[in-house]
């Protein structure tokens, strides 16, 4: 099939055309998918889980190795408000942590990686793949934790950051276009996760890495799947249950019922 493709620097670009109905699927975070859902009253729907966790701490302390290496630090971060905090404070609190890490907040992971550049010592929440680009450009950075290992040995269910969200009008009346996109996209991303120097230069050419090298080592870490039905339903509760427990307005208020799922996908 034919694509319009838009990429934007930041979710809520993505919103309120989907809302709209200028566009009939986005790539965004799941809670905002969980939020549009909320309030639109059933108006979207999640098809898919794209993405894993892609957040880890990083720093060039020597001493600092471990979560519990923390403890008494402060932390330079971006997300304030959004999936980043939430997910971090979570694995603090499952950790113990919670009460002895100061967390400096900024507004942009373009603004945590220069203090990292210009500091090495800092210690940094990082995604990727300002990750690879901070372990290429220091030697003596390294990673402390996957936030993604950290979250699923304090829930006990994958972090889903990710995910395909779809119109519900597009969705039931469109369902063999839609299932054909889908199977389209779980494709490219068997191809993204087993060829990572073909998809390298793709990457590089949408201005999403700066060079092969950054584009090929970050695929591993940035932990892309495609994942549907009662995986991806069982994922998600339990991360959204998650996010409601430290901020109901994280989630748009209420958890989404069954609805919220599109189940009219087979593999």
């Amino acid at each position: 099939m034919n694509y319009d493709f838009s990429i934007v620097g930041a979710p809520d670009a993505i919103s309120a055309p989907l809302v709209a109905g200028n566009l009939d699927i986005g790539l965004i975070p799941v809670n905002l998918a969980a939020v549009l859902f909320n309030q639109t009253h059933g108006g979207i729907k999640l098809a898919a889980v794209n993405t894993l966790g892609v957040l880890y701490v990083v720093s060039g302390d020597s001493t600092v190795t471990q979560l519990s290496d923390l403890a008494g630090k402060t932390v330079v971060s971006t997300g304030k408000g959004t999936t980043p905090q939430f997910v971090f404070e979570k694995v603090l609190a499952d950790a113990g942590l919670t009460d002895s890490v100061t967390v400096s907040y900024r507004a942009q992971a373009t603004e945590v990686a220069s203090v990292l550049a210009a500091t090495p010592s800092t210690i940094a929440v990082l995604p990727e793949p300002y990750v690879t680009i901070a372990l290429a450009a220091n030697p003596d950075v390294h990673i402390v934790a996957d936030l993604n290992d950290a979250w699923q040995q304090a829930v006990g269910s994958p972090l889903v950051t990710g995910c395909v969200a779809v119109r519900t009008a597009f969705a039931e009346n469109e369902i063999g276009v839609l299932n054909s996109f889908l199977n389209e996209y779980q494709s490219s991303i068997f191809i993204a996760n087993h060829e990572p120097a073909y998809m390298a230069p793709l990457i590089v050419a949408k201005n999403l890495a700066p060079n092969d090298d950054v584009a090929k080592n970050s695929i591993a870490r940035s932990h892309i799947v495609f994942m549907t039905g009662d995986d991806a339903k069982k994922a998600v509760g339990a991360y959204l249950k998650a996010l409601f427990t430290a901020n109901p307005n994280a989630v748009g208020g209420a958890l989404p019922d069954d609805s919220f799922y599109y189940n009219n996908f087979n593999v």
